[in-house]
């Protein structure tokens, strides 16, 4: 499997961001070749999305999955699964059904090479609160995460402040735990300061400020380089890059950015998402200095 030894901050590609464009119009190897061609190397899939057959892939699938991994220098980088504690309907899952559908995807993600984990669990609260339960449920699948070299990382998205009592209790879990199978992925949405005319602003939502990453950069072991919309040159005009990134280069952060776009005209008719992730990674690599 194709490795990328470079320390820092690295770029790479989440494929949510070909969300109206995969399955259609764009296969998996076509995504692929998109991103070694903007001289990214991290990857991040979403399983039920882009895994034929989840979650039971074949050999074959997967055989294809390091080919592809290895002819275009890409890393896997973040699984991203979600625990669907209503999948049943009738009655939510107990925290052990949730536990075994979650060591399911910890044995999937190691099986395709990824090391991180984007762990989405329901919530129950507009500011993004987990279910109660949901140290029940990671302590389940710490044992397997740790076994197999796996972190689980809920995602910190907005409305959610990185000073709130969610993100404490998630540090504070970690803490007595002493676990390095758990920590957080940082959505880049909640540093965004400008809304245009017809955005959503969720109404409990206050943006961060860059430096509020400094306390929790041991526990963040990737991060999700949201953008909405990028200039013709080459600035994302509503997230402060240079200064989050400059957070990350001066405290020696190591790990990978993965663009995440969610500008609505992804959906517009015959819009092509790879101009605008390449904009955002000429963007990063300025910052990066890579």
């Amino acid at each position: 499997m194709y490795q990328y030894n470079r320390r820092g901050p690295k770029r790479g590609v989440a494929l949510y961001s070909y969300s109206a464009e995969f399955g259609l119009t764009k296969s998996l190897e076509e995504c692929f070749e998109d991103i070694c061609d903007m001289g990214a190397h991290g990857i991040e899939i979403l399983a039920n999305t882009h895994i034929e057959n989840y979650p039971y892939p074949t050999d074959a699938w997967v055989d294809k999955w390091f080919r592809l991994c290895d002819k275009y220098e890409i890393v896997p980088v973040e699984y991203g699964n979600w625990i669907d504690s209503y999948v049943l309907g009738g009655r939510e899952l107990t925290a052990e059904e949730s536990g075994e559908m979650l060591k399911r995807d910890i044995r999937l993600a190691h099986r395709l090479g990824f090391s991180v984990m984007r762990t989405k669990m329901p919530v129950i609260s507009d500011d993004l609160a987990p279910v109660s339960n949901w140290r029940k449920i990671i302590r389940l699948a710490l044992p397997t995460a740790e076994k197999l070299g796996i972190r689980m990382c809920p995602e910190i998205h907005t409305p959610t402040n990185l000073k709130s009592r969610m993100v404490a209790d998630y540090v504070d879990f970690i803490e007595e735990t002493k676990t390095k199978s758990f920590g957080l992925n940082i959505d880049f949405s909640v540093f965004r300061t400008k809304f245009g005319e017809g955005d959503y602003r969720d109404p409990n939502y206050t943006p961060n400020e860059p430096r509020d990453l400094i306390p929790l950069l041991p526990y963040i072991y990737c991060c999700h380089a949201k953008f909405i919309h990028m200039s013709d040159d080459f600035e994302e005009t509503v997230i402060p890059y240079k200064e989050i990134i400059k957070v990350l280069k001066d405290h020696q952060w190591d790990g990978y950015l993965l663009s995440e776009y969610e500008g609505a005209d992804k959906y517009d008719e015959g819009y092509e998402v790879g101009q605008t992730l390449r904009k955002h990674h000429i963007m990063m690599k300025n910052y990066i200095g890579d």
